[in-house]
């Protein structure tokens, strides 16, 4: 069926993809749709590239699958790479997409592309539907899957799962057949084998009927997305919590959305509320959302933070000069005379009499750790001097110190020791020049 190169081509065109700026990452399972996607791309550029993540999931099975597609791509002089999972990535159907993805941005960072097409077709975007009705989705969610998104394009969206399955058996193609996708316990393959048909016995054109529902709010979405770009900071909490509640659902989803997480009503209403609940918090709260992301409110901002596991660092100051760091470079200078005026606490400078003072290390804070604050009677827990300094949770693993031993005597941006304090002549200048992500 050639009618689906020449919508392949129309597809290109109408997204600029023929310039040859760049090569075309096509995503290469090998199945039906994937085989027909790269046949049809390979007639119209040279300048593609397949790129195939075997699973690790069947064993001996993925390794016929990936090598299929290998001396598919050598017969047709297409350029292939592939990739094999570690058998300890869990074996969902979650996990399995994260990877995908994580796999196709590295491909395109490693080839310089900037288009990584997809096989997903209209009964994929059918599917998508029924799961996301099936979690109580919105009617973004009703919207289905994008033609374009990011780096990734799908030009098979509007094609029927028999027109591929035709395409393949007219041009001789033999596609991979997994095994997993006869295996119902995977939601997308119940849909497909049992529920898509009990629909079609209601209407025979149930699939067209479910696309058509997905078009039609996609138009409606486009006039929500019209209003929402002409929102001012409209995840600052003040204006936050002044919209309405439906408002404040669709903004949640947004940030569900852009982050690549799957929201369900349940998952957006608990969000909304955590919001609600941190609304006079200075300091925050962290809500986790996903694998990979908390949400983070207080009563300024609401924001994804990525899940970064703990940083342990520890760097011996041993002598005057400058010490780079993952967080930033900190420099310490040796100062006679006294300085015209000291720098507030605020400010990642600060001088310092260390008189006294041996074995100096700048790092991550420890258990045990404790500081007098400057002006303070006594010491206390750093733990108890961070939260009084309304330091984000998810902030206070990166922070860096300057220590001895457990007593924290800087803590830039913060404060200094009430012990290292300047009285007549300070010893050090001390700077710490943060990263800014």
């Amino acid at each position: 069926m050639d009618n689906i190169r020449e919508k392949v081509k129309l597809f290109f065109v109408k997204y600029n993809l023929l310039t040859g700026e760049f090569p075309i990452l096509v995503a290469f399972s090998g199945g039906y749709d994937s085989m027909c996607l790269l046949d049809a791309v390979s007639n119209l550029t040279d300048n593609i590239i397949a790129i195939h993540l075997n699973h690790n999931w069947r064993g001996e099975e993925s390794d016929r699958e990936e090598l299929n597609c290998k001396e598919f791509c050598s017969a047709k002089n297409i350029r292939f790479y592939s990739e094999k999972l570690s058998s300890g990535v869990k074996k969902t159907e979650t996990a399995a997409r994260e990877a995908r993805y994580e796999f196709f941005r590295r491909c395109a960072q490693k080839y310089n592309s900037r288009a990584v097409l997809t096989a997903h077709n209209a009964n994929d975007n059918a599917e998508t539907l029924i799961y996301r009705i099936a979690k109580g989705t919105g009617l973004k969610g009703l919207c289905g899957i994008s033609a374009v998104r990011d780096i990734y394009y799908r030009p098979l969206l509007d094609i029927k799962r028999d027109e591929i399955e035709e395409y393949c058996m007219s041009h001789n193609l033999s596609p991979n057949s997994d095994s997993s996708n006869e295996n119902t316990d995977y939601k997308r393959n119940l849909i497909r084998k049992n529920i898509l048909p009990l629909m079609a016995k209601i209407t025979p054109a149930a699939l067209d009927m479910i696309n058509s529902l997905s078009n039609n709010a996609k138009l409606d979405n486009e006039i929500i997305e019209e209003y929402l770009k002409t929102l001012v900071e409209p995840y600052s909490a003040a204006n936050f919590l002044n919209y309405s509640r439906a408002l404040q659902t669709r903004l949640i989803y947004e940030l569900f959305d852009k982050n690549g997480i799957e929201p369900d009503r349940g998952k957006i209403e608990r969000a909304v509320n955590f919001v609600h609940e941190n609304k006079v918090s200075k300091s925050g709260k962290t809500l986790s959302v996903s694998e990979k992301f908390f949400l983070f409110a207080n009563c300024s901002e609401i924001k994804f933070i990525e899940k970064i596991p703990p940083s342990e660092i520890e760097i011996a100051v041993t002598q005057d000069g400058e010490y780079n760091t993952p967080e930033g470079i900190f420099y310490i200078e040796k100062c006679t005379s006294k300085p015209a005026g000291f720098p507030p606490d605020s400010c990642r400078e600060a001088y310092a009499d260390l008189s006294g003072y041996s074995g100096l290390t700048l790092r991550t804070r420890l258990d045990g750790d404790i500081i007098k604050p400057l002006g303070a009677g006594g010491s206390q827990k750093l733990k108890k001097y961070l939260n009084e300094k309304k330091v984000p949770p998810y902030k206070k693993d990166k922070l860096l110190f300057l220590a001895s031993g457990k007593e924290i005597l800087w803590a830039p941006g913060l404060g200094i020791s009430e012990n290292i304090k300047v009285v007549t002549n300070p010893t050090h200048m001390l700077k710490f020049d943060i990263k800014e992500n």
